[in-house]
């Protein structure tokens, strides 16, 4: 059987493990062992699950492989930051990115290629949704790096809406944070979102893990300007389900907001972000806009970042300025797959 037609072992869940077991004659307990190989010791070869009988890794390496896709490109920053680039199975590319930090690691993984949200301010946005990514791509960027064992931290803010694929990206979360898969506490994960409000309650009911709200303007009009998920799904909806939930004990969530020059920045902003927020125990996280090409935004200036954290901080909710990272290497998210992915079609032509 060719490679291309195996099936990959990373993203299985145990019960899926349980159930390929069970239908290549192995034991129950095969099942915890494979789940051990792949997401504890990361093997990357089937050859090396040394507690299965020769038949039985015979027999998996007939219809199964591991999964395990290098990157194929990565750009380093001065500041440490590394931009990874996977080719997906279905012949697009998508990024991670690894963020070093004092005694923090960070990889931030990609859920989609491209994505269908439209917002105006992402270079992903405009690729449109190729597709979702399975559980066992997600999975993979975080195994294959070379920095996979040096990571304390874990976020879906890449490439797409983790909320649009969610099968998937619960799967890899569970395989994340359960004892059998990778062991990891949820609260070193943090999922962002647009706020698709339909998939929301049963992400929450499901995990454990941080959330962060893309929110960027309070105003339902000039939010949908930027934000077209705006009009399915009103950030006033969004925040109401918050409200059900408590986020005074370990989960905790946040709002991204970047900040654009004269368009979302203004004392009247600032007075409808705490009517927004009234009532939601929550952190407020402010990001310079990283400039694409042709975007008519721009980022304001030191000054006026810290005068608006400030306001919003006097204001009672706690705002942070986030650090820029890897801008010399176009860190923000969809840059480097949009121009391979470009790169490609200009060779077909």
């Amino acid at each position: 059987m060719s490679e291309t037609t195996q099936k990959s072992l990373y993203g299985m869940t145990l019960a899926e493990l349980q159930q390929l077991c069970t239908d290549n004659n192995l034991p129950a307990f095969a099942a915890k062992q494979i789940a051990r190989w792949l997401y504890t010791s990361r093997i990357s070869d089937i050859s090396q699950m040394t507690n299965l009988s020769l038949a039985a890794r015979a027999a998996l390496a007939e219809h199964y492989t591991i999964g395990r896709i290098e990157p194929i490109k990565v750009s380093t920053s001065s500041d440490g930051t590394k931009k990874y680039l996977f080719p997906t199975q279905q012949g697009q590319y998508i990024e991670s990115a690894y963020i070093p930090d004092a005694d923090r690691a960070t990889l931030c993984v990609s859920s989609q290629a491209g994505c269908r949200m439209g917002c105006r301010f992402c270079a992903t946005a405009r690729q449109g949704l190729q597709h979702s990514l399975s559980a066992a791509e997600i999975i993979n960027q975080i195994l294959s790096i070379p920095e996979s064992e040096k990571l304390t931290n874990l976020v879906f803010m890449g490439m797409g809406e983790p909320l649009d694929n969610m099968s998937n990206v619960l799967a890899a979360i569970e395989i994340i944070t359960s004892p059998w898969g990778m062991g990891w506490s949820p609260s070193r994960i943090t999922l962002s979102t647009a706020g698709v409000a339909s998939n929301l309650a049963q992400f929450l009911d499901s995990t454990k893990v941080h959330l962060a709200v893309s929110l960027h303007n309070p105003f339902h009009e000039e939010r949908a300007e930027i934000m077209p998920i705006e009009k399915a799904y009103p950030i006033r909806e969004v925040c109401d389900i918050l409200r059900r939930y408590d986020f005074t004990g370990q989960r905790r969530v946040s709002f991204e907001y970047i900040v654009m020059e004269g368009l979302n920045d203004s004392p009247a902003h600032i007075k409808e972000l705490c009517r927004l927020l009234n009532g939601i125990k929550c952190r407020m996280n402010l990001i310079r806009f990283h400039k694409i090409p042709d975007s008519p935004y721009f980022s304001p200036s030191n000054e006026q970042m810290i005068a608006f954290r400030d306001k919003l901080t006097a204001k009672g909710i706690q705002t942070t300025i986030r650090a820029s990272r890897g801008e010399d290497i176009q860190a923000a998210c969809g840059l480097l797959s949009t121009k391979e992915q470009a790169k490609k079609q200009g060779s077909q032509n």
